[in-house]
């Protein structure tokens, strides 16, 4: 009679099982600025951006404070982030705009694919032009609208955009960098959103490397962000036009108002509390427009406006200014609502986190860490969270590595390395390398070990490929 009992039972739970229906995993929506600085928003303090939306999705989730770029300019950023490994071993290491993936090189957004998910990119992809090895629908992103080549995403009023490899003429536009009729951006952004609506129905990655607000400054004149700034005169230097420095806010305040309709979406459609949103800048900030009177540029993106301590560099070195970028992470009831972590890490941890949560599989020589230990807390994978022995990065002959609070940079190729404690020299002002010659060594010992000659992808058809922003 025991016997038949738990036979019952056990019938019972396996038909239980089998009725109740299988947790769909996150969706994932991954929303990468161009150049968007590590200050430049509302929350950080800064003097002019007003950037609620943006606020709202740190204070409702996770803001990371050194999860760091994967290297310091616009295409070596992205193969790290897309491939999981470090400027040492991804295969696009350069920013020519002509550098492209291999056709075997495995993708976040492949390895998303695989494990069901429905997968479309809108923006700047920059890792392989059309007629290469590298276009996006070959990796793994079953949709992608916007600009192949890195150089065709300067200006937002282009002849053409992609999707898939096929120009799609944009009207009014004659190939003039700051003026036209049909404004990118707001097309690549109108393709974000039906591409959610879309796909809201089952697992899908959004990846929205949206270009502002770096490139050629120009908008719409009815744009309200730019409605907002284009009367007022400031201080600031210009760099191609008379109000750069007021276009630039309005970018920032533009995207800020479109993270918020997205956002809103996702509530709409109700699937907000299974969808993890990503926001982060692309590389460290510009001190664009700066003069005598703004040495760190108009807008400061890299100035702590609270302390007045300033990253070292910025966009194309490897100091703090190069690498350290904003971060967020969203997700209601799993994410802790405003919560800040310090944990070190960097792009490359990306692809294993999403694996983790996705139930998919990264490629075997990535080198990021899981981070899904400090995203939900340990106790939720039954683990500690893991940390890296060392960060590493490479590009033009300068090379850094991190371990810890402690910072090795060679800053040109024939230059001595030097090495500065984080943790008392944020602004890497004092130069250590003397004082701790054993930690040196084996940071630069790591240096060595982390690079590997480079691999490129191949140019398929030249002909199918940016020639200028007059074509």
């Amino acid at each position: 009679m025991k016997s038949l009992s738990l036979f019952l039972i056990s019938l019972f739970t396996l038909h239980s099982l089998a009725a109740a229906p299988r947790k769909q995993p996150p969706n994932v929506i991954h929303i990468m600025l161009d150049e968007w600085g590590y200050f430049e928003w509302s929350a950080m303090g800064h003097p002019i951006l007003d950037t609620p939306n943006i606020d709202k999705l740190a204070a409702e989730g996770m803001r990371f404070t050194q999860l760091l770029a994967g290297a310091n300019v616009c295409a070596p950023t992205r193969s790290t982030l897309m491939t999981g490994q470090h400027t040492g071993h991804t295969t696009v290491r350069g920013n020519s705009g002509s550098a492209a993936l291999r056709a075997e090189d495995s993708t976040i957004a492949s390895m998303l694919q695989q494990a069901g998910y429905a997968t479309g990119g809108f923006g700047k992809w920059g890792l392989g032009d059309a007629g290469t090895t590298g276009v996006p629908e070959k990796h793994g992103l079953a949709t992608f609208f916007g600009y192949y080549h890195q150089g065709h995403a300067h200006t937002f009023y282009p002849r053409y955009l992609l999707r898939n490899s096929v120009k799609v003429t944009l009207k009014g536009n004659t190939g003039d960098f700051l003026s036209g009729e049909t404004f990118s951006h707001t097309l690549i952004y109108e393709e974000s959103i039906k591409f959610i609506r879309a796909h809201a129905d089952q697992p899908f990655f959004a990846y929205l490397p949206w270009t502002p607000p770096h490139g050629y400054w120009a908008m719409p004149e009815d744009e309200p962000a730019w409605q907002k700034y284009k009367a007022l005169q400031w201080d600031a230097s210009n760099q191609l036009g008379k109000q750069d420095a007021q276009m630039y806010a309005a970018m920032v305040e533009m995207v800020d108002r479109q993270i918020g309709e997205i956002m809103a979406l996702l509530k709409e459609l109700k699937i907000d509390d299974n969808t993890i949103v990503i926001l982060c800048g692309d590389n460290g900030g510009q001190p664009y427009f700066k003069n005598a009177r703004h040495p760190h540029g108009y807008l400061a993106p890299n100035l702590n406006p609270r302390t007045g301590e300033r990253f070292r560099g910025g966009k194309g070195n490897f100091y703090e200014g190069g690498l350290r970028i904003p971060f967020i992470a969203h997700w209601p009831g799993k994410i802790k609502a405003g919560s800040v972590s310090d944990h070190l890490g960097y792009f490359p941890d990306i692809m294993p986190t999403l694996a983790e949560l996705a139930g998919a599989t990264p490629r075997e020589d990535c080198d990021g860490i899981s981070i899904v230990p400090t995203l939900l807390g340990e106790e939720k994978p039954g683990r500690r969270q893991q940390q890296h022995d060392y960060l590493y990065w490479e590009g033009k002959g300068s090379v850094a590595v991190r371990m810890k609070n402690w910072k090795a940079i060679r800053p040109q190729k024939d230059a001595a390395f030097e090495l500065y404690d984080l943790d008392s020299d944020i602004e890497e002002r004092d130069n250590v390398a003397a004082l701790h010659p054993a930690i040196l060594e084996q940071m630069v010992a790591y240096a060595k070990q982390a690079h590997t000659p480079p691999r490129t992808g191949k140019v398929l058809d030249p002909s199918l490929g940016f020639k200028g922003h007059k074509k």
